[in-house]
């Protein structure tokens, strides 16, 4: 099927909310017009990039600012009277402004305090959600003890709550409702992509991804998250590709080859899609689930207590740039059942 594009399009269509279907279509394909060769976008992509393109990844583990090591530092100095008067009852203080920030020793540590008590009193309910927060970010000794406490019970404690005044709190801020229908946001898209994106990527991400009712530019905002564009990346967890899939993922939306970059990307976006029906465009709660999951984002009620989620979604809100709720289709699944109790 061939295009009909006008000579010139008016100058407020690539900043108009435009509804789904063939229009918005209509409009990206003539402001990123497909190549001329008889190609699919798939055939397009897979033709124009090498079989092994080797980019550095980005740093994956948890990364702890430098002020919450300061805080759990002095917080053990004062549990052990090590150079300071010992002060238990400071120690789970910063211990626990420590944890609400995603650090996992704080959290650790801080359950540890509460189920010898250590000064404090005991609270063994408190601090099984904090092995488990802690475990849930890889720490083996977290994971003995989370395993011997068994699943936690009750509501998230303050101390795996997000904390006031937060950069990250204030991401997740609900901005204006976002319609609920197949629409694509335009002025997402205008945005220009990450400068090392690879051009046969954004070309194909900004055909493609109409299709799945996704902007192009959060679809690049997360591949360059998750892999920095290296196609052929494999992490320690097993998450392939462009867009990092895990094979539960993968089976899920179908992707057969997680490292053949169409149906990588593809699996993406029909993932990011679901997410944002989920939770109805709120962008940075999407941005977490696609880094630690659905279920953790549900169970935390917001943005999980991990030190490398909270990076991510840090990262994935500086590359969107200033971004309302992003338009979700409530035909893919239903909302959240605790999509109104999250915490903000």
């Amino acid at each position: 099927m061939s295009i009909s594009c006008p000579s010139a399009l008016p100058s407020t269509s690539r900043r108009t909310l435009l509804p789904g279907g063939a229009s918005a279509l209509l409009a990206l394909a003539c402001i990123w017009p497909a190549p001329a060769a008889a190609q699919s976008p798939d055939e397009a992509l897979a033709a124009s990039l090498p079989i092994a393109m080797v980019l550095p990844l980005p740093p994956r583990g948890a990364v702890v600012p430098a002020m919450v090591e300061r805080w759990r530092d002095e917080a053990r100095r004062l549990e052990f009277g090590d150079g300071l008067p010992r002060d238990p009852a400071r120690a789970a203080t910063l211990y626990c402004q420590a944890a609400r920030h995603g650090d996992a020793e704080s959290q650790f540590n801080l359950a540890w305090m509460l189920t010898n008590p250590r000064g404090v009193e005991r609270d063994d309910a408190q601090a099984a959600h904090l092995f488990a927060a802690a475990a849930e970010q890889g720490m083996p000794q977290a994971r003995r003890m989370a395993q011997a406490m068994g699943t936690p019970q009750g509501p998230t404690p303050a101390c795996l709550r997000p904390p006031e005044n937060d950069a990250v709190r204030q991401l997740a801020a609900r901005a204006a409702p976002a319609p609920a229908v197949p629409a694509v946001p335009l002025v997402m898209v205008e945005a220009p992509p990450p400068e090392n994106a690879p051009r046969p990527i954004v070309d194909f991400v900004r055909i493609v991804a109409p299709e799945y009712q996704v902007a192009p530019r959060l679809v690049l905002a997360i591949m360059a998250t998750e892999s920095n564009f290296n196609p052929q990346a494999v992490s320690s967890r097993q998450a392939q590709g462009l867009m990092q899939l895990i094979p539960d993922t993968a089976a899920r939306f179908n992707v057969r080859n997680a490292l053949d970059p169409a149906q990588n990307i593809r699996g993406g976006m029909a993932y990011l899609r679901w997410l944002l029906a989920l939770f109805e465009g709120d962008i940075p709660l999407v941005a977490a689930a696609y880094n630690a999951g659905e279920r953790a984002v549900e169970r935390y009620r917001g943005i999980p207590p991990y030190a490398e989620t909270r990076a991510y979604v840090r990262k994935v809100m500086a590359l969107l740039g200033p971004v309302g709720r992003h338009p979700f289709d409530a035909a893919v699944t239903g909302p959240s059942p605790v999509l109104g109790q999250m915490l903000r």
